[in-house]
């Protein structure tokens, strides 16, 4: 192959191997990339993930296409002595300022995204399910966390607890003050369009929580408490539809039933949501006063019979 030619086609390899790179985990997302599309903070992990991601492989490509086309050009020829650059200064600087540049701007962009993964979003329903003027306003910091709790707009509070081999989730209603008003296990049912605040802990080992299309991997630790937050879109549940599924697993090898330990998160609207939670608080009710009544007849047969 003549000279020249070779050389084109080494040239054209990086810009090649870059687009190859990038256009093949299209078919495969879910393998390669975070998945998005459930909440706003999982969709800021994916961008922040495919800018690094893409700007490692043309790196790669060029890294790769540079190495290549040396071994070709000064490969070794008789009675031809190959040049020495050791102590090449321009090189080193160029090669050690170029590293930095680069750092120093996915740094930059990692602090940029930073906020919107971290600090909870305004929820943009109401209570009633009505949308809600999106406004910025200030919020207040959590003790013993640095995340943001937006002053407008209202958050859902959910305790999720890990313990072996079930996640348990306790739902603060107003009567209760800080107590949970409804427990759930396994199934987490929110409403869409709400910002949810989840405070995350474990009652035996170290658990971890993850349901990857609303964001990252939290620790469930006993006697610490971890917080994050997602907000499913309403628009997340198709038409004809009423609800929408978004399934997880524990992350954390915490026993031999490790693999069983999985978790749904279920987004409803606010009018299918409420009579849920009333069903739900309903059940609780009944299954508390045939309780009642059964202790009640015990004690008295046990009365009577003295």
């Amino acid at each position: 192959m003549p000279e020249g030619r070779f050389r084109r086609l080494l040239l054209a390899l990086p810009p090649a191997l870059a687009a190859a790179l990038i256009a093949a985990p299209a078919a495969h997302a879910g393998l390669l990339f975070p998945e998005t599309g459930g909440s706003p903070n999982a969709d800021s992990i994916h961008t922040l993930y495919v800018m690094v991601f893409v700007l490692a492989l043309f790196i790669f490509a060029g890294v790769e296409g540079a190495l290549f086309y040396s071994l070709w050009k000064y490969r070794a020829r008789k009675g031809r002595q190959a040049a020495q650059i050791h102590g090449n200064t321009k090189l080193e600087v160029g090669w050690t300022v170029g590293a930095a540049v680069i750092l120093i701007f996915i740094t930059f962009f990692t602090f940029l995204m930073l906020g919107s993964i971290k600090n909870p979003k305004p929820s943009v329903v109401n209570e009633n399910g009505q949308p809600v003027a999106m406004t910025d306003g200030s919020g207040y910091e959590v003790a013993s966390t640095d995340i943001t709790i937006p002053k407008k707009g209202t958050v859902m509070h959910i305790a999720v607890n890990g313990q072996q081999y079930v996640w348990r989730y306790g739902y603060v209603g107003k009567e209760s003050g800080s107590q949970s008003a409804l427990l759930a296990y396994t199934d987490m049912v929110v409403p869409v369009g709400r910002t949810v605040i989840l405070d995350i802990t474990a009652d035996d080992v170290v658990h971890s929580w993850w349901i990857p299309k609303l964001g990252g991997k939290f620790d469930a630790v006993p006697g610490y408490t971890n917080k994050t937050w997602f907000q499913i879109p309403p628009d997340a549940i198709k038409p004809g539809q009423k609800q929408v599924v978004f399934t997880g697993q524990c992350a954390e090898l915490c026993g031999r039933n490790h693999a069983n330990m999985y978790a749904r998160v279920i987004g409803m609207r606010m009018d299918d949501y409420k009579k849920w939670y009333a069903d739900k608080v309903a059940a609780v009710k009944a299954a508390r006063t045939k309780v009642a009544a059964q202790q009640k007849a015990l004690v008295a047969e046990q009365t009577s019979g003295q």
